[in-house]
C-alpha cells in the first residue's frame, strides 16, 4: 500500500494592490516557504493575518501548498 509522506509546506497570500485601467484588481503574491508541517488551520491563519497586516496592500486571501513524497 502508498504512503504519503509531507516533504514541505508553503503559504501563498495574495495582496490586492490597486486596479488597472480596465477596473480590474491587480494582485500581488507573497510566498512564504519553511511552514511547519504541523502547523493547524488556525495558526496558519493566524500568522497569515499578522503577516498581512505588517502590509500597505490589503490581504485577500491565503492559500496552503503542501508537497508530499509518495512511497
Amino acid at each position: 500500500m502508498a504512503m504519503a509522506i509531507l516533504k514541505d509546506s508553503n503559504i501563498r497570500l495574495m495582496f490586492e494592490a490597486g486596479v488597472d485601467e480596465k477596473g480590474e484588481s491587480i494582485f500581488k503574491p507573497k510566498t512564504y516557504r519553511y511552514v511547519r508541517k504541523e502547523a493547524t488551520v488556525d495558526q496558519v491563519q493566524q500568522a497569515a493575518a499578522a503577516l498581512g497586516s505588517l502590509s500597505a496592500n490589503l490581504l485577500s486571501s491565503v492559500e496552503r501548498n503542501d508537497s508530499f513524497e509518495i512511497i
